[in-house]
């Protein structure tokens, strides 16, 4: 990797890419635009590159099949200003030993809680994934996290070096509804249709809350959750306008996870307008302004009920905080001062 004082271009390599619709995804498409207007190459290195196989039990996503040496060759031809490793995955896994390798220092970042996603699937101890995951990002110059909640907890585990990486929205896309609808009250879930979502959370508020209820989104659970909730209104997966219209149709974004180190969806909501109703946990604390732009509760019940009385106007304006100009440039920032390591000792790494 060559030594160049202006950044030129940036390889990020991810798990999570090509035909997925999730956070990373569309963190990763966000971040490529911001570097362009910039005059910078960002190429992403996903699975749509390599053979791949479906994930068991998740055929959405797909795993690279022994990809070391296709990315290794990649990577040499691409001769990257700086490398960004963003899924702890195959993909990520090649890279990381790709760095190491030829002692090229690189970033990675922390989106998802595989601890708490395997738990939910196997049997598996969560203390066994952290291990891994502390060992993954260990040699990392630079953990990006989204929220200092997450920054906090990471720290908590032994990981280091976290710097900020937060999230934006597009307001062109995301257009507010500020004036009452007269018709029925509408409460939506968007996001995966999957066992770490805790989705039923959302649906079982039909027993209490006289309103319509809309699942935006797709997933492994979502057959088997259509046939035990049959009145609910099972929208699918949905993009650009046809998404954004059905968050600012929406009286309330229901966020049932407890999971989630973000949250994309409840700052696209807030951004229609549409107020937000969620637990106290990570992710809705640092997003959600509560008795603002929304309601955080233990008793998701209350916090839907109170967000239905959430004025849309400071819903809105909640949402014009986060923009991806400025996550861009926190990128962009921590990348830069990673790269500029390459002819400067590491810092050292324990095995």
């Amino acid at each position: 990797m060559p030594h160049i004082d202006v950044m030129k271009k940036i390889v990020i390599v991810s798990d999570a890419w090509g035909g997925q619709t999730n956070g990373v995804v569309t963190t990763l498409t966000r971040t490529k635009e911001f570097l362009t207007t910039r005059g910078i190459e960002c190429q992403i290195l996903g699975p749509d590159r390599f053979r791949s196989m479906p994930m068991p039990g998740y055929a959405e996503i797909r795993l690279a099949w022994f990809p070391y040496r296709k990315l290794a060759r990649l990577l040499n031809e691409s001769s990257p200003c700086a490398i960004h490793i963003a899924t702890e995955g195959p993909l990520g896994s090649a890279a990381r030993h790709y760095c190491l390798k030829h002692e090229i220092p690189f970033t990675t970042s922390f989106h998802t809680r595989f601890p708490d996603y395997v738990n939910a699937r196997l049997p598996i101890p969560k203390s066994w994934i952290w291990a891994w995951l502390r060992h993954f990002h260990k040699p990392s110059q630079a953990i990006m996290t989204a929220t200092q909640s997450l920054e906090d907890e990471l720290a908590s585990r032994g990981f280091n070096r976290m710097t900020r990486w937060s999230r934006g929205v597009d307001l062109e896309q995301f257009i507010p509804r500020f004036a009452p609808t007269t018709t029925r009250k509408k409460l939506i879930y968007l996001g995966r249709v999957a066992v770490e979502k805790n989705v039923e959370a959302f649906l079982d508020l039909q027993r209490q809350i006289d309103a319509d209820f809309i699942v935006v989104g797709d997933g492994p659970a979502r057959e088997a959750l259509e046939l035990q909730y049959p009145t609910a209104q099972w929208r699918g997966t949905q993009k650009g306008a046809v998404l954004a219209a059905s968050l600012a149709e929406a009286d309330c974004l229901v966020f049932p996870s407890r999971t989630d180190t973000f949250g994309l969806v409840m700052i696209e909501a807030m951004a229609c307008g549409t107020p937000v109703a969620a637990y106290p946990v990570q992710g809705p604390l640092e997003v959600v302004e509560s008795g603002v732009s929304g309601e955080l509760d233990e008793d998701l019940c209350v916090a839907a009920r109170r967000a239905l009385n959430r004025d849309r106007h400071q819903v809105y304006a909640r949402a014009t905080e986060f923009t991806w100009d400025r996550a861009g440039e926190q990128f962009l920032q921590t990348v830069t001062r990673v790269s500029q390591q390459r002819h400067a000792p590491l810092t050292p790494v324990s095995s």
